[in-house]
């Protein structure tokens, strides 16, 4: 087995690298983070140096067998699993935080495989160990503080713990579809307080004169694309955070990734007042930014949750995962769910302090998961 390290996923071809993908998000595909890289949004600039790690079955180079995402960092921004703490505390004590090296999705809370294999178990467990070996020899050669990987998938979960990384765990909230036959049906699973105000909150939409559209693939136009950039940028300017994704990025999507896009676009007569951009995988759809010129009660709800799950049972998709936090949510059949993350970090005495960390922050989150299914809108007996 040959391995090396690439600055850009540039130096792979798109087959090779998604036949090692399990083509259930479109989160890891070779278009996704290769228009990241090409359109300027992930590059040393902003934060995010590719250390992308490959494994071939030898040195000839010809049968990629493995892969890992990997950026060296240079802040905590975009990843989603909080570590700011950790940085301070660092700081504090006069070390540096960062650099530090991080296995992720940039900007994308979506669980997933970070250990990019193919064949059979034994095969696969073989590359995988490989992988880690090759990640982690990187993290001590660069003199790095630390090395996370962030939404691991159960297979590269069990991987890493295996190997003596600290595991954190994250909630996110999920639906989950029951077979159901349509929007109506899928209420009936819902006690009366909640199936009430769910019909309330979209009977508001439909008054205000507001019509939902969900377009994809080539239904979308270039004034939709640079409809959903504006409604993008409005509430990162709206909450005074940071772009993460430039115009390019989005034309990038529209040539390159149209038909993994949902847009859920909400109109009132000819214009355009909101909208929700959403990816959509073989059998999951996932939310991802959403943004409105106007306000009307409700409009965030209907255009975030209710459309995308009549969507996902319009299209017989499994499961909406509607992004980071929001216990909102819950009262709109999404459900408490759990996200994991693997850590090592070099100072030993750091290390000791984070693990005893973690094991109070776990305590405290299947406690606060306990909470939160007791305010699940759900008849008894689903």
């Amino acid at each position: 087995m040959y391995t090396e390290i690439i600055d850009s996923i540039s130096a792979v071809g798109a087959k090779d690298w998604d036949a090692l993908t399990d083509h259930h998000n479109p989160f890891l595909t070779h278009a996704f983070l290769y228009g990241l890289e090409r359109t300027g949004c992930v590059c040393e600039a902003t934060g995010w140096s590719p250390q992308h790690v490959l494994a071939y079955r030898d040195s000839s180079r010809r049968d990629l067998i493995g892969a890992v995402p990997l950026y060296l960092k240079f802040h905590s921004y975009g990843e989603y699993v909080f570590d700011w703490s950790w940085a301070n505390a660092y700081d504090r004590t006069g070390l540096d935080y960062y650099p530090k090296l991080l296995v992720a999705i940039p900007f994308t809370p979506v669980t997933g495989p970070r250990l990019l294999t193919t064949g059979t178990t034994a095969q696969r467990k073989s590359v995988s160990g490989a992988l880690i070996e090759k990640v982690h020899d990187h993290a001590r050669s660069l003199n790095v503080s630390s090395l996370h990987w962030l939404f691991t998938d159960d297979e590269s979960t069990r991987a890493l713990r295996d190997r003596e990384f600290m595991v954190r765990i994250g909630n996110q909230f999920h639906w989950h579809n029951n077979h159901y036959q349509d929007f109506d049906q899928f209420l009936t699973a819902f006690n009366a307080k909640n199936r009430k105000k769910t019909k309330r909150e979209r009977r508001r939409i439909s008054d205000a004169g507001i019509r939902i559209e969900k377009l994809t693939g080539d239904a979308l136009t270039p004034q939709h694309w640079n409809l959903m950039h504006r409604f993008y940028r409005s509430t990162v300017m709206n909450h005074g955070a940071y772009a993460y994704l430039n115009h390019d990025f989005f034309d990038w999507l529209a040539g390159e990734m149209a038909p993994a896009v949902v847009l859920i676009l909400a109109r009132q007569g000819s214009r355009y007042v909101a909208g929700a951009l959403n990816f959509k995988g073989e059998n999951a759809l996932f939310g991802r930014y959403w943004g409105a010129l106007e306000t009307f009660d409700g409009l965030h709800f209907e255009t975030c949750y209710h459309s995308a799950i009549e969507y996902c049972i319009q299209h017989q998709l499994q499961r909406f995962e509607a992004g980071a936090q929001g216990e909102h949510k819950i009262s709109r059949g999404l459900v408490p769910t759990q996200t994991y993350s693997l850590h090592w970090l070099r100072d030993p005495r750091f290390a000791n302090a984070v693990a005893e960390s973690l094991d109070r922050e776990t305590q405290e989150l299947h406690r606060y998961t306990q909470v939160l299914h007791s305010h699940s809108p759900y008849r008894r007996e689903y």
